[in-house]
């Protein structure tokens, strides 16, 4: 959709607006995201204005999920962007210029020459992201829950680091740690060599 935009200054200003927030560490973003989402913060006051209750969207077990992939799509989009962006300049400009003889639409032009172009990456992409699945941004859940939301928020990463580093009720499991941290890790290889198989068989991407 940015690509379709002919305004130039919108454009740039929107690339860099969403592209910026992928290099801010999420102790700025995080810190940035409390504020914003507080119960007295900007979002929580303008549903008031619109007449709605307020959101505890950092201390409602039921909506925190839903704020970390809202908060992790919005931090990783710009970089997406960036790749598909980069993918576009790979399709050839007379396609677009015959389709334009033959009077299709610029809405048919995006349905049938740029999705099919950019298809291979959507895929590439979307396998190879299987492998990091396990991951689910270990930064991002550390500064964004507490013990109230942590019955939902609560990930492989954030438990080893809970019970193998901070303890619970004063005390450390190493040994439980190191299984959960070794056990993520066998399945993560599994997933990799997964995501390597499907990125081969539906996009045609080998490494060697």
């Amino acid at each position: 959709m940015l690509n379709e935009v002919r305004n130039r200054v919108f454009k740039r200003l929107t690339q860099t607006a969403t592209t910026l927030p992928y290099f801010l560490s999420w102790v700025i973003v995080g810190g940035i995201m409390i504020q914003v989402l507080s119960t007295s913060g900007p979002v929580n006051h303008l549903l008031k204005e619109i007449g709605l209750s307020a959101v505890r969207f950092l201390g409602n077990p039921a909506v925190f999920p839903w704020t970390l992939i809202f908060s992790d799509v919005w931090k990783g989009f710009g970089f997406g962007a960036v790749i598909y962006l980069a993918a576009l300049t790979s399709i050839n400009p007379e396609l677009y210029e015959a389709a334009a003889v033959d009077g299709a639409g610029r809405f048919a032009r995006l349905r049938f020459i740029t999705i099919p172009g950019i298809t291979p990456t959507i895929i590439l992409m979307s396998c190879l992201s299987l492998g990091n699945i396990l991951n689910a941004g270990f930064d991002q859940v550390l500064v964004l829950y507490n013990p109230s939301v942590m019955s939902t928020g609560d990930i492989i990463d954030t438990y080893v680091f809970r019970v193998g580093l901070v303890g619970q009720g004063g005390l450390l499991n190493f040994g439980l740690a190191a299984a959960v941290g070794l056990l993520k890790s066998i399945a993560g290889f599994f997933l990799i060599v997964l995501s390597y198989w499907l990125a081969g068989r539906l996009a045609n991407y080998r490494i060697f």
